[in-house]
């Protein structure tokens, strides 16, 4: 890998680790020249805007949440046991214990749920391809008869995501110190 691929690589992850706490929104290729000690002009030789610059970090994210949730999970025997590691491990990665200090989706998904453009198509891709992966293991749980609920698959995924979702905002915003037995009491609830 030459230089320039690993100095490319060093901005996408400052850039990413930025991101999580002020947003896609927040990025600047000033204070990212001086977090990297790049000029603006080096940092436009690796992207040709803003955006750019947005996408490559949404998928930077992506791989991250690939590689620190989902790749473990697919370890795991298929069915229930894959459907557990996988909202475990989100639970992890909402909780900064996954490589991030917080999950940047949440960030994300709220700053362009309301954009046009290839960051928000990027962001929704990974969105319907985590829903998907939830889906697949809990349908899969459903034929080896290792899930009780009947439900469509897609309807257990949506709710998995929601207390995922409820989870977040009691552990980091409300820090509440139980929040993790109520996100497993949940899935318990949501799968049986």
């Amino acid at each position: 890998m030459g230089k320039g691929s690993l100095t490319k690589i060093h901005v996408v992850e400052t850039a990413l680790n930025e991101a999580v706490s002020s947003g896609l929104g927040g990025l600047s290729f000033g204070t990212l020249a001086n977090a990297t000690g790049l000029s603006k002009s080096g940092l436009f030789a690796h992207f040709s805007s803003k955006e750019d610059l947005q996408k490559a970090v949404v998928e930077k994210a992506i791989a991250l949440f690939i590689a620190n949730v989902v790749a473990p999970a697919r370890r795991q025997k298929a069915g229930r046991d894959q459907l557990t590691a996988l909202y475990s491990n989100h639970l992890d990665w909402i909780a900064g214990k996954r490589g991030l200090p917080g999950c940047p989706f949440v960030i994300f998904v709220q700053e362009f749920d309301d954009h046009n453009g290839d960051v928000r198509n990027a962001l929704i891709m990974s969105q319907k391809l985590w829903r998907r992966a939830l889906a697949s293991a809990a349908s899969v749980a459903q034929q080896n008869q290792q899930i009780n609920r009947q439900a469509h698959p897609g309807q257990i995924a949506f709710e998995l995501v929601g207390a995922a979702l409820a989870f977040q905002v009691s552990h980091n915003l409300l820090r509440d110190r139980n929040t993790r037995d109520q996100a497993l009491v949940a899935f318990n609830q949501i799968i049986n």
